[in-house]
């Protein structure tokens, strides 16, 4: 019998194609996003000197936790492209999705984080 591929096995291998390809800068950071079943993260990285710049996460205090998977996505973005603009960061390289799907939580962050004035 033939087994299913692991979802997250197929996930790490998007992810690890697209980390190839891709570097961030201190002027131009690469925007990772890590999804969890319950939370959401997100952080601005300088991959040439290997050191995270900003970051924020659905863990945050200033983020309710009683708001639905999508709201909670929509404040991290809100909350990264505030950490961003603290840091005159006003562009990223890439938004690096880690592989997940550019719907759902994926979309709500990147588009927040658009809003609030974050240029990908």
């Amino acid at each position: 019998m033939i087994s299913k591929p692991d979802k997250n096995k197929l996930r790490l291998k998007r992810h690890r194609r697209i980390r190839g390809k891709i570097s961030g800068t201190a002027e131009r950071p690469r925007l990772s996003i890590f999804r969890s079943n319950e939370n959401i993260y997100a952080q601005l990285i300088d991959d040439v000197a290997g050191v995270t710049l900003a970051s924020a996460s659905s863990l945050d205090e200033n983020i309710s936790e009683d708001a639905t998977k999508v709201e909670q996505a929509t404040a991290v973005g809100k909350a990264i492209a505030e950490a961003a603009k603290a840091k005159n960061i006003s562009t990223v390289v890439l938004f690096d999705r880690s592989g997940y799907l550019y719907h759902g939580r994926i979309q709500a962050l990147a588009d927040a984080a658009r809003e609030n004035g974050l240029e990908f």
